[in-house]
C-alpha cells in the first residue's frame, strides 16, 4: 500500500504538522497616523517571535512592535520626532549610517524585514527617490522613502550564543515555530518514505525531479539550470 512520504504528509496539514494558533495571537504593526506619540505598557514574551514584543497605547488604540534594546515600561514611543531608539519614522527623515529594524516593504503594510531578536539594518545612502540599507546579509535593499521603521536595535542580541543543553529543548522550540527537528538526510531513510531512501552504500539517485513530478515528489534539484562539476 502506498504511503504519503513526509513533504506530502506536512503539505495535507494535520495537526503533527501544524503550528498552534496561540503561538500568533500578537500581530506585529504601526500606527496609521504619521504623528503623535505612543506609551509602552507592557512587554510580553510572544513564543512565535524571537524578541520580545512591546505593547503600545496611543490615542486611537493600541499596536505590537519588537522591542529595541534596553526599552522599559513607561517609556514615550513617538511616531514623528526627533533620532531616538524606539522612535517610528518614515526613512526619508531618518539620516544616514542610522540603525533601523522593522522596516516596511511596502509604505503601510505594518513592517515585514528586520524583526528577529538582536538584528538591525544600516541606512547607507539615497539614490534617486530610493532609499539603500545594509541588510544583516550584507547586501543593500532599495526602499520607498514613505516606507516607516523603528530606530534602534532589537532586543534579544546572543539568543543564539545560549546553549541548548539538551535535546528536548530544541524540539520545542522548533515546534512552536512548525519546523522540524531534528534533519534527517534522505538517503538515510527508508525507501517508502523518500525518493532518494535506502542508498545501499549511500549511491544517491539522480537529484534532478522531473518537471511534471507531484508535489510530494519534487524533491532534490527543481528546474536546474545547469548541472555538473564547473570546468
Amino acid at each position: 500500500m502506498g504511503k504519503r512520504i513526509i513533504q506530502q504528509a506536512r503539505g495535507h496539514g494535520s495537526l503533527s504538522y501544524r503550528v498552534k494558533k496561540k503561538a500568533f495571537v500578537y500581530k506585529i504593526q504601526y500606527p496609521k497616523k504619521l504623528n503623535g506619540e505612543g506609551t509602552v505598557i507592557k512587554l510580553i514574551n510572544s513564543r512565535a517571535h524571537s524578541a520580545p514584543l512591546a505593547k503600545i497605547i496611543y490615542s486611537e488604540g493600541s499596536f505590537y512592535i519588537p522591542a529595541f534594546k534596553e526599552m522599559i515600561e513607561g517609556q514615550k514611543i513617538f511616531f514623528d520626532g526627533e533620532i531616538k531608539n524606539g522612535n517610528i519614522l518614515p526613512l526619508s527623515k531618518i539620516p544616514v549610517k542610522t540603525l533601523v529594524y522593522c522596516i516596511e516593504s511596502r509604505p503601510g503594510d505594518g513592517g515585514k524585514f528586520i524583526k528577529t531578536g538582536g538584528s538591525n539594518a544600516t541606512v547607507t545612502r539615497i539614490v534617486g527617490d530610493k532609499i539603500l540599507i545594509l541588510m544583516p546579509s550584507k547586501k543593500e535593499k532599495a526602499f520607498n522613502p514613505k516606507c516607516r521603521a523603528i530606530i534602534g536595535q532589537i532586543a534579544g542580541h546572543g539568543r543564539l550564543e545560549k546553549p541548548i543543553i539538551k535535546a528536548g529543548k530544541m524540539h520545542y522550540i522548533k515546534k512552536s515555530r512548525n519546523k522540524l527537528w531534528p534533519r534527517t538526510s534522505a538517503v538515510k531513510v527508508n525507501a517508502i518514505d523518500h525518493p532518494f531512501g535506502s542508498g545501499r552504500g549511500k549511491n544517491i539517485k539522480s537529484k534532478i525531479a522531473k518537471r511534471n513530478a507531484p508535489a510530494g515528489k519534487r524533491v532534490g534539484l527543481l528546474r536546474p539550470r545547469r548541472t555538473g562539476k564547473k570546468k
